[in-house]
């Protein structure tokens, strides 16, 4: 196993698959959220176009932007992690045409700092998979639950059941697992599949997969650090394992601090100058 102070890299990923150690990984959107994961030893931090739901407060992630993207992988950037920096792209800045795509990838690596870029689709998407990897820049893929095309998929829902609701879903994903290979996608996140199913394409594929919502046989996982801290609300998918309360925690400090100011207990003589 590598050195944990080695800088984690696109080829590293793949190795860790042959080897069999699981990869790991959480979105991150800014400097210090960035720096204790990366401290923590995480393999890559995704800059998510989730940053919409979670930090904007929007419902879907359809309404980011590049400009949005551009900054929020930038902060995270900033860390110098030894992780590997994944930026999403967001919706349409890579749907519209080739050379759009290939322009919007460029500015995520150029003013983001990012090292591979990752969009989501499968069959309808390996000509721009490939034509990005064609210019040098990494693609990491995402099928199943792909939450940009939410409205078509009628909400947030498994995809790939075993059930006369989606006839063919199943093959359909094999086939969009294997367009992303042969594409030159460098890995594939699973969302929102059975675990069988991730299971199979895991097995067949020769790039890792990572798991979100698709079970525990994946080359690795990733949550949204939110949802893994305790920060996103009541909202709690039922893959997410949350690790921490700190909606609670932070809730505490800050009305004791309120409670201080008020009772004039803070600030005291060691928190003024003289």
């Amino acid at each position: 196993m590598q050195h944990r102070s080695a800088k984690i890299s696109v080829p590293e990923l793949q190795r860790l698959k042959v080897s069999g150690q699981k990869i790991t990984a959480l979105t991150a959107y800014d400097y210090p959220f960035a720096r204790i994961l990366d401290n923590c030893g995480i393999d890559f931090i995704l800059v998510g176009d989730s940053l919409g739901t979670v930090v904007q407060g929007a419902d879907t992630t359809l309404p980011v932007s590049m400009d949005e993207m551009v900054y929020h992988i930038h902060l995270v950037t900033k860390a110098r992690p030894r992780a590997l920096v994944v930026g999403d792209m967001p919706f349409l800045s890579y749907q519209v045409g080739i050379c759009d795509a290939i322009a919007n990838a460029g500015r995520l690596l150029k003013e983001g700092g990012a090292e591979a870029v990752k969009l989501e689709g499968g069959v309808n998407a390996a000509r721009v998979i490939k034509a990005i990897v064609n210019v040098d820049i990494p693609v990491m893929d995402h099928i199943g639950l792909t939450p940009q095309s939410v409205h078509r998929m009628g909400g947030y829902k498994v995809q790939g059941k075993k059930s006369g609701r989606q006839p063919g879903a199943r093959e359909r994903l094999i086939e969009d697992a294997e367009a992303v290979v042969n594409a030159g996608a460098f890995a594939v996140v699973l969302e929102g599949v059975p675990l069988d199913l991730a299971a199979e394409v895991t097995k067949v594929l020769p790039i890792p997969t990572i798991g979100i919502g698709a079970g525990p046989h994946c080359d690795g996982q990733i949550l949204v650090m939110h949802d893994l801290l305790g920060l996103s609300g009541d909202f709690t998918p039922k893959f997410v394992k949350r690790y921490a309360n700190l909606e609670q925690t932070i809730s505490d400090a800050v009305s004791a601090y309120i409670s201080d100011v008020r009772d004039e207990a803070f600030p005291q003589d060691e928190h003024s100058f003289h």
